[in-house]
């Protein structure tokens, strides 16, 4: 596919440090991919949408976060029946190179100072998205001020950093890409299969590398991620236990509670007055 690039100063003021948009996509591709002289991070807030990055093509979907580098080129096509809304920021390159500079220990070679072939993804679940989504939408209408584009970033990275993609450093190319497919529910609510599959290698090479690389067996690994989004759904009072279970994909409830109190330290139900206090309310 052609390209053209995108030049921030056609978006921004020079006192300006980022821009906000939020916006439903087209649902045909553009004549031209693009890429730019700055980074942004894009997160899908409903809908799916086809995205051809670096000369591959994949399909994103609601609560996806992309974390986009000015070298990556790429396109967007809606889908034709759910369309796809996206909240979009822009930023300087000063700026990620301030912030990959001073936490370096957290963000050095993760997010936007990723060396990958494609930018680092993140599928958030329901919780984390909603916080990521009134946050992204505080910038709105707030000042274009570095100290509030940092204080976003900020708050993007240390909040996906709970998502536990730090045990991909010096990992292949292909394990990385089953991790982070590996945060969507419709991969881990199959199980150690799903990874499997998504990594496109034999059971025996992909459980070999996943404990060489996380020191964990795939269902390991796998049931790390299902507890830890069990625990964000029971964060909600709408959401019953029956129903976390249900949707992390265990048949077995009394596999999941061993699970959950092996990982946690405690029952769901415990977990959940334990996070569902009512701030006007004495405990």
């Amino acid at each position: 596919m052609d390209r053209t690039t995108f030049r921030l100063a056609d978006y921004l003021r020079p006192d300006e440090a980022f821009h906000f948009a939020r916006k439903r996509l087209a649902k045909r591709f553009p004549k031209r991919a693009h890429d730019h002289d700055y980074f942004e991070v894009f997160l899908i807030e409903s809908g799916r949408t086809a995205h051809w990055i670096n000369g591959i093509s994949q399909s994103l979907s609601r609560g996806q976060l992309v974390f986009l580098r000015p070298q990556d080129a790429h396109a967007f096509c809606a889908d034709q029946k759910t369309g796809c809304q996206i909240i979009n920021v822009m930023f300087r390159n000063e700026t990620a190179a301030h912030l990959a500079t001073r936490y370096a220990a957290t963000i050095g070679g993760r997010f936007f100072d990723a060396c990958s072939p494609l930018p680092e993804t993140h599928q958030l679940a329901a919780p984390r998205l909603a916080r990521a989504v009134n946050v992204a939408q505080q910038l709105q209408t707030a000042e274009r001020s570095l100290a509030r584009i940092e204080e976003f970033l900020l708050f993007l990275t240390n909040r996906v950093a709970l998502a536990s993609t730090s045990d991909q450093h010096d990992a292949p190319h292909w394990f990385s890409e089953a991790c982070s497919a590996a945060q969507s529910r419709e991969v881990f609510a199959k199980g150690a299969p799903g990874f499997i599959k998504v990594a496109g290698r034999s059971h025996e090479h992909v459980c070999r590398t996943c404990k060489a690389v996380t020191g964990l067996t795939p269902s390991q690994y796998i049931n790390q991620i299902r507890i830890a989004y069990a625990a964000d759904l029971l964060r909600s009072d709408e959401v019953s236990i029956d129903d976390v279970i249900s949707d992390c994909g265990f048949e077995n409830t009394s596999y999941f509670y061993r699970l959950f109190r092996r990982q946690l330290g405690t029952t769901p139900r415990a977990y959940r007055r334990a996070h569902m206090r009512d701030p006007f309310q004495s405990t």
